[in-house]
This record gives structure tokens, sequence and C-alpha cells, in this order.
């Protein structure tokens, strides 16, 4: 597999949908996932969740060598964050996950680069992972992408829903705006 153009964090039943739907448009996808055998059962062509059409777009992206899965995130220019966002006592969320994989990949991040939170978060979660970034490598403030695209679907049409379903996309100024924009075009109809 090439470098790498995105690197999606969780391939679960989104992640692992939106990572062969980028795949199959000739973008190098390298997934990650915290269980090895998710890691193990992708790399071999196959799926972990039942999905109508999914194991013939991973076994392809696979194939093709479009889509590689590992346990560790590697250098790219588009992070996508997917992962659960579960809630705690009092229905609080608990945005633990997102805040794992977004340390994950800081050490990565370079200027002009994007990162997308698409796990579903409450208000404020984009700024706050902005902050983390921008504490931890303070070199990168203002420069690097950072927008917000919540993944809304339905279990058993997934594949077509995230071609076709309206998006809200949302950047933390007009260019991560302008970023994500053009990086959802390239897979999604209309937009």
């Amino acid at each position: 597999m090439k470098q790498p153009q995105v690197v999606m964090i969780g391939l679960g039943y989104i992640g692992l949908p939106t990572a062969a739907l980028i795949a199959k448009n000739k973008t190098f996808v390298h997934g990650v996932d915290i269980n090895p055998t998710v890691v193990e059962t992708i790399n071999a062509g196959k799926i972990h969740i039942i999905e109508p059409e999914l194991d013939e777009a991973v076994a392809i992206a696979v194939k093709e060598g479009y889509l590689k899965a590992d346990i560790k995130p590697v250098v790219a220019n588009t992070y996508i964050i997917v992962v659960p966002t579960p809630f705690k006592a009092k229905n609080e969320p608990d945005i633990s996950f997102v805040e794992a994989a977004t340390k994950a990949i800081i050490p990565l991040l370079k200027e002009d680069d994007l990162y997308i939170i698409e796990s579903t978060s409450p208000v404020g979660t984009t700024e706050k992972m902005r902050d983390l970034i921008y504490n931890r490598r303070p070199e990168l403030k203002n420069k690097i992408n950072i927008a917000y695209c919540p993944e809304r679907v339905l279990p058993g049409n997934v594949m077509y829903e995230l071609v076709h379903n309206d998006r809200v996309i949302g950047g933390i100024n007009s260019k991560s705006t302008e970023k994500a924009l053009s990086f959802y075009k390239q897979f999604i109809k209309p937009l």
C-alpha cells in the first residue's frame, strides 16, 4: 500500500463503511482499531459486522490495496475520528474515546492536515480537541484544518446512506470548512 491519504480511527459500524467508501474511490486508507482481531479480519478482506454490501466493498478495497487496518495510526493528510461516544452516569456523554484517538494522532499531525470528528459528540467537543492539539503542538496553532461532520445512518442501508444522506459539516474557521467540504465532495453525492 502506498502512503495513506486518510487515517480512519475506529473501524466499527460507521468507521469501516466510511473507510471502504473512501477506498472504493481509489484513495489509500489506513484504518485503525484497538482490537487486533478486527484488524486481522479486515486485512483478510473480511468484515466483523453485518451490513449489506460492506463485505464486498471491504474485500475489493483490501485486494486492490486501498485499505489496510492496523492498531496504530500513521502519517497521512486527513485524519477522521469515528469512535464511540457512550453515555456516563446522568446521561453525560463520554468523549474519552475521541480524546484518546486525538492523542494518538497528535504526534503525526503536520501543517495543512485535515482533522475531522465524525463521532456523535456534544457541543464543544471539536473546540476541546482543537485546544488539546494546540496545547501539545503549539506550532500547529491555526495551521491545521479542524472540522466536525457527525454521521447519521441507519443500519442495513449504511453504504447507500453514506453517499446520499445530507451532511452537516462545520470547521473551526472558513478554511477548515472549505477543506472538509472539498474532502467529502470526492465521496458524497450531491454535496
